[in-house]
């Protein structure tokens, strides 16, 4: 059914989402995104399902915005540009607006848009030696529809600090700013998620939906012209001709023009 990830629920009503592009450290590209979107869709409408699992195959948990998926928008014309970007803010509020718990098991590094996987996440538990980095303004490019969910989960101040300077970030930090919730090590990874699997399904489901509903209300809510404006800023950033030297250098492996020589 699904070419780049793999869905599985048990009876316990335990869903396993698994991104499954480990050859491309499980990079965001446009399947990967349409099939992630369909499949937290229809968790959303399954009343079987309790709690999901966000988890990853490979030593990446997810590199972020596939390169030669962007640099496929930025090829293309306006509106091709922008159904794009809409398909992937479209995937976030959907994953986001689950209706019951998502966990994600981060057993290795997250970028860019992989950071935007564990904000959308209500709980996310990483292993120790993983990194975390925003690094778009590396590319000349921007992270624009994962900044709604990222300011939602850490801040603007700390959000400042990391997207400016697109500086790597260790387990100890991200659990310091609640992108994570614990740093574990790689082989007990698999029990603190079920810990976490445990607590939740002891909890009236009806319950834990309505709060986390009220939860999203009352905090710093994600709405449309939030998700818009990202959308817009992506899409403009991937005209200019600074992100395209930026994925051009990527491939070339050469240093972008803004890097000191």
């Amino acid at each position: 059914m699904f070419r780049t990830i793999r869905l599985e629920t048990n009876p316990r009503g335990v869903a396993r989402l698994t991104l499954a592009r480990p050859e491309k450290h499980n990079a965001l590209d446009a399947t990967m995104i349409a099939e992630i979107t369909e499949a937290a869709r229809a968790l959303a409408t399954d009343a079987s399902v309790r709690v999901v699992v966000l988890s990853a195959e490979g030593r990446s948990f997810c590199a972020g915005g596939d390169l030669g998926w962007m640099r496929e928008q930025m090829e293309a014309d306006a509106a091709t540009r922008e159904g794009q970007a809409r398909a992937l803010a479209g995937m976030l509020a959907a994953l986001d607006g689950l209706p019951m718990p998502l966990l994600g098991a981060v057993q290795g590094p997250a970028y860019g848009g992989g950071v935007g996987l564990l904000s959308v996440c209500d709980i996310a538990v990483g292993v120790e030696g993983a990194a975390f980095a925003m690094t778009e303004v590396r590319l000349g490019i921007i992270p624009a529809t994962i900044g709604p969910y990222v300011l939602a989960r850490i801040g603007a101040p700390a959000a400042r600090r990391l997207v400016l300077s697109a500086r790597r970030f260790e387990p100890e930090e991200a659990l310091s700013l609640g992108l994570l919730a614990q740093v574990v090590p790689p082989d007990g990874l698999d029990a603190a998620i079920e810990e976490e699997v445990a607590a939740l399904l002891a909890c009236a489901p009806g319950a834990v939906a309505d709060i986390k509903r009220l939860i999203r209300d009352l905090a710093q809510r994600v709405g449309p012209e939030a998700i818009d404006l990202s959308i817009q800023a992506l899409v403009a950033r991937w005209e200019t001709e600074e992100a395209q030297a930026g994925i051009r250098a990527f491939f070339e492996k050469t240093a972008p023009p803004w890097t000191p020589s």
